[in-house]
């Protein structure tokens, strides 16, 4: 993915009663264009900057018997 961001600027202006929901937005918007925005979302929440992949953790448990 590219490492740069390109968040659009999008200025509209609206009515307090009559303004749209974010989710009517993203109902708009192409599959890929939500999966990008996801993803850098995701990115900026676990910190992910290098190029590995994550993964996720393998949990391991003993069970006596």
């Amino acid at each position: 993915m590219d490492s740069t961001r390109s968040i659009e600027t999008v200025y509209r202006k609206f009515d307090m009663d009559r303004q749209p929901t974010d989710f009517a937005y993203w109902q708009t918007q192409p599959y890929e264009k939500r999966l990008t925005a996801l993803e850098e979302i995701r990115r900026e929440y676990h910190g992910g900057t290098d190029d590995s992949e994550q993964r996720l953790q393998r949990i391991y448990r003993i069970i006596k018997r």
